[in-house]
């Protein structure tokens, strides 16, 4: 499993935030009915990735959790505005 908890946490946020606002689209009542029709169907494709995602960071948590897991903690090593690292001329 590639996928961190961060990333599984960030997907369904933004997920989720599309679900909201398709919604709305669905149930805009100046549009035609095909429209609405499409963002019913939208929707669903919608919930269903939610759902994977949200089994997904469940499973993550819990072998995390029973320490089935180790998360990999990444050390970040900025060069920039470091004067150490600035080659004179």
């Amino acid at each position: 499993m590639a996928e961190t908890v961060g990333w599984l946490a960030d997907k369904l946020s933004i997920v989720e935030l599309k679900i909201y606002h398709m919604q709305e689209q669905a149930d805009r009542t100046d549009v035609a009915p095909d429209f609405r029709e499409r963002c019913e169907g939208r929707l669903e494709v919608l919930r269903m990735q939610r759902d994977d995602l949200a089994a997904e960071l469940t499973q993550l948590l819990s072998d995390v959790a029973a320490g089935r897991v180790v998360p990999k903690v990444y050390r970040q090593f900025k060069m920039y505005n470091d004067p150490q690292y600035r080659q004179t001329k």
